[in-house]
């Protein structure tokens, strides 16, 4: 799913946002009942991703720190200086 994540904000101009269904939709097809169960696991995937300072998850334009992260969140590339 970290690929999925990767290969997704790679197609996007810099600053750009996913959301984590985007990412499930990729890894599991466009039929709801086959990409909604992988919810959780983007969203877990982009918090390991946020670890490894790849990415950064934010809510309402502004970055979270994820383990807090509750409700809609959207996930872009890290920016090089951090903010």
């Amino acid at each position: 799913m970290e690929a999925v994540i990767l290969g997704l904000l790679a197609e996007r101009r810099p600053g750009a946002t996913i959301c984590p269904s985007d990412a499930a939709r990729r890894f599991a097809g466009d039929d709801e009942e086959r990409w909604r169960p992988q919810m959780d696991a983007a969203r877990a995937a982009a918090r390991r991703l946020v670890a490894r300072g790849e990415v950064e998850i934010t809510q309402g334009g502004r970055v979270v720190d994820p383990v807090h992260a509750r409700g809609p969140i959207r996930i872009r590339r890290a920016s090089p200086t951090g903010t």
